[in-house]
């Protein structure tokens, strides 16, 4: 029996003129695992918040959503609640109660489920997902992971019959996105749970998945398995193509006529065998340059820091420098103290020991609004605490306010940053009314706009799409060029190996190694890039896509 059938459905979000959702027809079979993707603002968040009626988003909308043979909206909210489990995108947005134990019990206590089948199951769920370790903490104090870890464990104690995920994995870290996905396959496979999830980063995702479905604008441009989805864009040379797997899109750069792999181990398969007895051992990439060496734009020194006198520490003794005209990638797990870090940096947080200056000038020194006056400037993880007003071009002209410059000249200011992040169209838009991806850009537009010497960036290309990914690297580049001191924290580790000029690990605390992305990725082994996984082997110094193509074609 068919889960969810959807025909003809449309929808506009209000004072709109394009249509978010334009004629989707897709059918959904019970047990079935569905991924959708396509560029940021596509439509994908809209149709999966359509999927369960008390997310629908307000705005005008025609066409059929059958549950289960039943009109939804015909299905009550209390039926949709215990049925329909749904994975926001934005953690924060979903939790409603201060302690994780809560939080677990949340779901169950509103349906009315008596008190011993809750303990049973928030134990299940909690030993399950590995929260037992934080069980009784403050939801306050997790990082963003752990939150998007406790409310897929809070769905799951409901048992629902369908399981839907936007963008689940925005904010873990790479190993922790893999078993997350991993464990969302499992409950897939194992429960028969219908899963349903759309994600930008489809390494774990699109190979493991029944059916890929691909959104433009609105509308569904391919259906099919994931072999032949990745065909059918390539040979409608569709730019999606760009946004595929690591392995598929090494595959089509080089001239073969062996099968397409899907996963990392059938790369690997694919290349020895592509390989095969030739001379691969001679051919490295070697670093492009040298390191940044300029001013020290900011140093910390022996950092200390705790939320709590009676609570551990976050930070330890961490000592670090960023120079002018760098950009300087932070990564590493979830929980280490990496955001705890920028906001350190930014003032918000003050440590106990040790001090952080700012062009050899300590960040307490800095006296009202002179930090944030065209000094320093920070995109949080949640963008959406950067929004003030209820039109983005308002929100936008906000950020220019403190500067000296004429009415004229901040708004023309305000519409050429708008066109350089892609959302020109978009201004008129509340902005909580954007997708994600839409958020993000928005508020990098706010905080690139203030013309900082110095910016935080904390998970910036969460929710972007593979193609504005490239824009905003040029964005960065260009800003560092005109000697800005650039420090991003990121799970994105394929973004961090292409465009930072030195990557940091950020482990218990502290950075426990530095160096260029190229030694830094290389050297390691589960911390590392798709395509250095699959290459490693035959092409140690690769750790990008277009590294082992380039030492494919070099080797044939």
């Amino acid at each position: 029996m068919n889960c969810y059938e959807v025909k003809d459905l449309c929808f506009s979000y209000p004072q709109m003129e394009t249509k978010a959702l334009d004629h989707v027809n897709l059918t959904i079979e019970n047990g079935e695992y569905v991924a959708i993707c396509g560029k940021s603002g596509c439509g994908k968040s809209t149709l999966l918040r359509h999927l369960k009626s008390v997310l629908a988003p307000h705005g005008e909308i025609a066409g059929t959503i059958r549950f289960f043979g039943q009109p939804l909206n015909k299905v009550d909210i209390r039926g949709q609640a215990g049925q329909i489990g749904f994975v926001l995108q934005d953690p924060d947005n979903q939790i409603v109660t201060d302690k994780v134990w809560h939080e677990l019990a949340f779901g169950l206590e509103s349906l009315g489920v008596d008190s011993e089948t809750i303990r049973l199951r928030v134990a299940e769920m909690a030993s399950y997902f590995g929260i037992q370790t934080w069980f009784h903490r403050k939801v306050e104090e997790l990082s963003g992971g752990q939150k998007q870890l406790l409310n897929l464990a809070s769905v799951m104690a409901m048992q629902p019959s369908v399981l839907i995920l936007d963008e689940p994995t925005s904010q873990l870290d790479p190993i922790a996105a893999s078993d997350f996905l991993n464990t969302i396959r499992k409950i897939n496979q194992d429960l028969g749970t219908t899963v349903v999830v759309t994600e930008h980063r489809l390494e774990d995702v699109f190979p493991y998945a029944d059916r890929v479905v691909v959104m433009d604008k609105g509308r569904i441009v391919a259906d099919g398995s994931p072999r032949e989805v990745g065909t059918m864009l390539k040979e409608q040379n569709h730019d999606m193509f760009a946004a595929m797997p690591t392995p598929i899109r090494i595959y089509a750069g080089v001239e073969n006529a062996l099968p397409c792999p899907l996963t990392v181990r059938d790369g690997r398969n694919w290349l020895a065998k592509l390989i095969g007895g030739r001379a691969w051992e001679t051919h490295r990439i070697e670093e492009n340059g040298a390191p940044v060496s300029g001013e020290e734009a900011i140093a910390l020194k022996d950092v200390w820091f705790k939320y709590d006198r009676d609570l551990p520490d976050v930070v330890k003794g961490l000592s670090a420098g960023v120079s002018k005209g760098e950009i300087f990638a932070i990564v590493g797990g979830n929980g280490t103290g990496k955001s705890t870090t920028l906001k350190l940096l930014t003032g918000i947080l003050k440590p106990y020991r040790g001090k952080i200056l700012l062009y050899n000038k300590e960040i307490s020194k800095y006296k009202g609004n002179t930090l944030f006056n065209r000094n320093l400037a920070s995109l949080p993880q949640d963008p959406q605490a950067l929004f003030v007003k209820n039109r983005l071009d308002l929100d936008l002209m906000e950020a220019l306010g403190g500067l000296p410059l004429g009415k004229e000249e901040k708004r023309a200011n305000m519409l050429q940053m708008a066109e350089l992040v892609e959302i020109g169209h978009l201004l008129e838009q509340h902005p909580y009314d954007l997708s994600g991806g839409e958020k993000q850009r928005a508020a990098l537009a706010k905080v690139l706009l203030l013309e900082p010497k110095v910016l935080l960036l904390d998970e910036p290309t969460k929710g972007i799409d593979n193609f504005f990914k490239i824009k905003l690297a040029e964005i960065l580049q260009k800003l560092a060029r005109s000697g800005a001191a650039i420090v991003m924290v990121s799970h994105d580790i394929e973004f961090c190996a292409q465009y930072a000029d030195r990557c940091a690990m950020f482990f218990d605390g502290a950075i426990v190694s530095t160096d260029t992305p190229r030694r830094f990725f290389s050297g390691n082994s589960f911390y590392t890039t798709a395509a250095n996984r699959l290459a490693r082997h035959f092409f140690p110094t690769a750790v990008t896509s277009e590294d082992v193509i380039t030492l494919c074609n070099k080797t044939l």
